[in-house]
């Protein structure tokens, strides 16, 4: 018997699921989620052979729940929204539904899995590499920790630093871990509010008290924290450009 969850706010949209995946015996649904939260949650607990993920979801969306598995199953998306198709795609989702689709649809996607239940929905690294461009996700950092998971705002985190393959993020004294690239963030955040000032550092200049000179042509930034981050020559002319020195 393989396992399903449906994951989507819409309560009409699970029992219409529910209907599609009665001619299916061989599949059962273990969960149904209203959110990414409870998504997360049900992933970990019944480690499903595919989900139904709906993208725009309250508290967390689709695209952050898939960044926090550690064990991703099979995804196919459901969603009212066709401007998301290219980033599903990009993190090799089985198929993208676009409501309301009909059970003829339906059917399609789930032989695409069918034929192949072992694909799964996107490497690590595929989805490290797509920055996100929806509003909510630019102003806010989905953080897993073991099995808590935290939504940090961009404007008060201090500053974030590379850290082997995964990006440290520095908020409110704390640091957390999340696996992504320096690029990705410099591609999704606000280049007015966080600028690379090193390849290892992008800094919240809201953060930035004052420069100081460091050796020759060398300079430091320090952090109204008492930090002191390395500014790389590249990138002081742009950071006195932003900051209008």
């Amino acid at each position: 018997m393989k396992k399903i969850i449906l994951i989507d706010d819409e309560p009409l949209a699970r029992v219409l699921l529910r209907e599609y995946l009665e001619d299916f015996p061989d599949l059962e649904v273990v969960a149904e989620c209203n959110d990414g939260f409870e998504g997360a949650k049900a992933i970990a607990q019944h480690h499903p052979d595919l989900i139904f993920l709906d993208i725009q979801m309250p508290k967390i969306n689709g695209f952050e729940l898939l960044e926090i598995l550690t064990d991703q199953p099979a995804v196919i998306f459901t969603t009212a929204y066709d401007e998301y198709a290219l980033k599903a795609f990009d993190t090799n989702a089985l198929d993208y539904l676009l409501k309301p689709f009909s059970k003829e649809r339906f059917q399609q996607a789930l032989q695409k899995w069918l034929q192949n239940p072992a694909q799964k929905t996107a490497n690590d690294q595929k989805i490290n590499d797509i920055p996100n461009k929806q509003p909510e996700e630019q102003n806010r950092i989905v953080i897993k920790d073991g099995t808590e998971i935290s939504i940090i705002p961009t404007s008060e985190i201090d500053f974030f630093e590379a850290y082997d393959d995964y990006v440290k993020i520095h908020h409110k004294g704390k640091t957390h871990l999340k696996k992504k690239t320096m690029n990705y963030f410099e591609q999704l955040l606000n280049p007015k509010v966080f600028v690379r000032i090193h390849r290892s550092y992008i800094l919240n200049i809201s953060e930035l008290t004052k420069i100081e000179s460091f050796e020759k042509n060398s300079y430091l930034a320090i952090l109204r924290s008492g930090k002191r981050l390395p500014i790389s020559r590249t990138a002081y002319a742009p950071l006195k450009e932003i900051l209008g020195i």
